[in-house]
């Protein structure tokens, strides 16, 4: 598979350069400073393309172009906002950047309770706690019927917190759910936002009666309208699993798990339209068998995020090794480079250590960590392809 890194553009405190160095080969990036719905210019495109490709690099993957709300939950301007959407698109692919990954999440593209949750080495890692989340729900964003929402257990749990939990605990709490993993990625909330809460109430208010079978349907109306373009400049529309793979805050989520899967594919049935296969975000729901659906959408999968959770008998969850937790990413490897060895694939969310977290990174993508996480991969690619016969080669050394 084709290395590849996630990089925010020109700022990112990871340059390209350090990414040469550690074996990487293409960038998944996007336009972050162009707000989300409007155009990304042709002009715009290829600035981003040549400034990459001066760095000895390929844009291999736009992770992402952001699908609008309105979009997603069937609003008046979707059609304008579809077409915007278009012209984009073409413009990628008049520029020769042809996989997109997207997601289809309303409001939140991913949530954790904990963005530094101590691991027994010592390092850190993303957590998710249902307590946690459940307590955010009804006691700070104070959801109208959140509690039905939770189990008794967990509701328990909340009693419990209510306890012990300082101003100081709730912003945190705010701050990781609804800030920090959002506010880098062109996303709803920014992190200069002075009322995020109110902010993220408004938001959710505009999903006010979108069933499951309505966003369903609303997906599938955006993905018959741009499937059009993705054929004529032969673009793969790769979508991401919800993160995580369950329903939360009264929001349906349809790409969760393989009856999901299996009903987007089929309901535009175009090979350009596929999935970003986050062996991450699919490990975080115990009930998927990552490996059987792998091997499964392994023709469909166009870009594969590699990473792992451990999911705990209670259901919080937590990022795991590379080489642990429930994804088994040497079958995961095994299965994909048989199927297709040039598909981009990416490391994801790895430790924060070894100072990691004195320098800024945006939250889950250390630079260390994720190092460490391509050094992992990058020895199971080796094995994999000795044991497939084929011949792996290391970016920047002498063979």
């Amino acid at each position: 598979m084709e290395k590849t890194w996630r990089w925010f553009g020109p700022n990112d405190k990871i340059t390209l350069a350090m990414l040469r160095q550690i074996g990487v080969e293409g960038i998944v990036t996007a336009l972050h400073h162009i707000p989300n719905g409007e155009v990304w210019s042709y002009e715009e495109v290829m600035k981003m393309k040549h400034f990459i490709e001066a760095g000895g690099l390929r844009w291999s993957v736009v992770e992402s172009l952001p699908v609008s709300e309105s979009i997603k939950y069937g609003g008046r301007d979707r059609d304008e906002l579809i077409e915007n959407y278009i012209v984009s698109l073409t413009n990628l692919g008049k520029a020769g950047v042809r996989t997109i990954c997207y997601n289809f999440m309303p409001v939140l593209d991913w949530a954790r309770t904990d963005l530094a949750h101590p691991n027994p080495n010592g390092t850190t890692n993303l957590y998710f706690s249902h307590a946690e989340f459940a307590y955010f729900d009804i006691c700070i964003l104070k959801r109208e019927g959140a509690e039905k929402s939770w189990s008794k257990e967990i509701l328990e749990e909340v009693e419990k917190l209510k306890k012990t939990m300082t101003p100081e605990d709730d912003h945190q709490l705010v701050e990781n759910i609804i800030v920090k993993t959002q506010g880098f990625v062109s996303g709803n909330i920014k992190e200069d936002d002075r009322h995020p809460v109110e902010l993220f109430r408004r938001l959710l208010d505009l999903y006010k009666g979108i069933t499951r079978d309505r966003l369903r349907e609303n997906m599938r109306y955006f993905l018959a309208a741009i499937m059009p373009t993705c054929s004529k400049y032969d673009m793969y529309m790769c979508v991401h699993p919800d993160d995580p793979p369950f329903q939360i805050l009264g929001l349906p989520r349809i790409v969760t798990c393989d009856d999901d899967i299996d009903w987007f594919l089929k309901a535009v049935d175009d090979p350009h339209n596929g999935l970003t296969f986050c062996a991450g975000s699919l490990s975080a729901r115990a009930q998927n068998d990552v490996v059987e659906l792998a091997r499964k959408y392994a023709e469909r999968t166009w870009f594969v995020h590699l990473r792992s959770c451990h999911v705990f008998p209670n259901g919080d969850f937590t990022e795991a090794s590379h080489l642990g937790g429930r994804a088994d990413i040497i079958e995961l490897v095994r299965i994909f480079e048989k199927a297709n060895p040039h598909l981009p694939m990416r490391v994801d969310h790895g430790m924060t250590m070894l100072g990691d977290a004195e320098r800024g990174y945006n939250a889950g993508y250390s630079f260390l960590g994720r190092m460490f996480a391509m050094g992992q991969v990058q020895g199971i690619l080796a094995t994999v392809d000795r044991e497939l016969g084929m011949t792996y080669r290391q970016p920047g050394f002498y063979d």
